[in-house]
């Protein structure tokens, strides 16, 4: 009864996606430079690493016989991200309390006898050591592999003109880099971690008289001249050149921009072509009163209503051209004229402007039907 009660509280823990999302807020609260990571990638380590060690909770043998590969493949990430070693070990111990935390209070909720609960709980600690030792190994492997070209220094000298970092030494001296007062540089940021991708960019930004590395958790830099093109796999926002003395406020740009288009666009990106969600994003609560508003009559989990709302987007997007929509979405006319008409009936989406909206209007409605499709924490 027992090891059936055991059992039963591993699967619980296994199944809640809430676990995931605790563990990953315990870390990001213990660490300033953990928390500027992307969330969605954390979030994807973190469920990886739990499932895994669930997994070999239920298995007999030494936590050392499991298999590490995520554990590594986070270190490494957190290693290509530029997070300091102190940073990530102080986010690993903050998600490993907190699953201890979660599992005693489970245990005892679940009348776990308590030495049954000790035992389960020292385990579950092993194997935690075992995932630390795992990471930090990843970690300096990739750091090794990244700071062969004297990466540590570009880091500190972006540090010092990105975010305003006070640098006493030779190594923050921008012009060793190529970068002067009187030149002009683009502005660049990346949603990159992957080591080898990370790795490839800052090679090729490098090849364009650029400097490239991570800076508070984006890979971000500097370049007098941009690439043709980037890896199509990720994000890369630039701004168009400016002096050194404005290099800061473009760097937050690029960052405000980089939200906006994650999830949305990939390859080089001008910030320009990002305005309009950048500056919608800047007042996110006011997308929400607009979504309320304009679309409350509409369920979310309603797979119909969710049609609505994405037809209605990209006939938005295709100049309310009606031929447009049909071939993006490939739909017949007749089936994009009739969401369009059933939206308008649940919501007046266009009704006040006839057949076609105003640009200001164009612009409310575009902004509510993002804001409902896509609904920002």
């Amino acid at each position: 009864m027992t090891d059936d009660s055991l059992a039963a509280l591993v699967r619980d823990l296994a199944d809640d996606p809430q676990l995931v999302d605790d563990v990953v807020d315990a870390a990001r609260a213990r660490y300033a430079e953990v928390a500027r990571l992307p969330r969605a990638v954390s979030r994807r380590h973190v469920a990886a690493l739990l499932a895994a060690g669930f997994a070999a909770f239920s298995r007999p043998g030494d936590p050392d016989e499991e298999n590490f590969a995520e554990a590594i493949r986070f270190g490494a990430e957190r290693a290509a991200l530029g997070v300091p070693v102190a940073g990530l070990l102080s986010g690993v111990h903050a998600g490993r309390s907190r699953i201890l935390e979660i599992a005693i209070n489970r245990g005892r909720d679940a009348g776990l006898p308590h030495e049954v609960l000790l035992q389960a709980l020292l385990k579950l600690d092993r194997y935690g050591t075992a995932l630390e030792r795992h990471v930090v190994d990843g970690y300096r492997a990739a750091e090794q592999e990244l700071s062969r070209d004297g990466r540590t220094a570009r880091i500190r000298v972006l540090r010092r003109l990105l975010l305003g970092e006070d640098g006493d030494g030779t190594d923050e001296d921008p012009a060793r880099f190529g970068l002067h007062d009187g030149g002009r540089y683009h502005c660049v940021v990346s949603d990159a971690a992957d080591p080898g991708r990370v790795r490839a960019m800052e090679q090729a930004f490098t090849r364009h008289g650029g400097v490239l590395a991570p800076v508070g958790g984006r890979l971000s830099g500097l370049t007098p001249r941009l690439p043709a093109a980037v890896d199509d796999g990720v994000l890369v926002v630039a701004t168009p050149a400016v002096r050194l003395d404005q290099v800061q406020a473009a760097h937050q740009l690029c960052l405000t921009a980089l939200h906006a288009g994650t999830g949305v666009r990939t390859g080089l990106v001008d910030v320009v072509e990002l305005a309009g969600e950048v500056a919608l994003g800047a007042q996110p609560m006011l997308g929400g009163f607009l979504a309320e508003r304009l679309l409350g009559v509409l369920d979310p989990a309603d797979e119909f209503h969710r049609e609505l709302v994405s037809t209605a987007m990209c006939y938005l997007d295709r100049g309310q051209r009606l031929d447009l929509t049909a071939v993006a979405l490939h739909l017949h006319p007749n089936t994009v004229r009739y969401r369009l008409r059933r939206l308008r009936e649940l919501t007046g989406f266009g009704a006040a402007a006839g057949d076609g909206l105003t640009v200001l209007d164009t612009v409310r409605w575009w902004w509510a039907l993002r804001t409902w499709h896509r609904p920002r924490p």
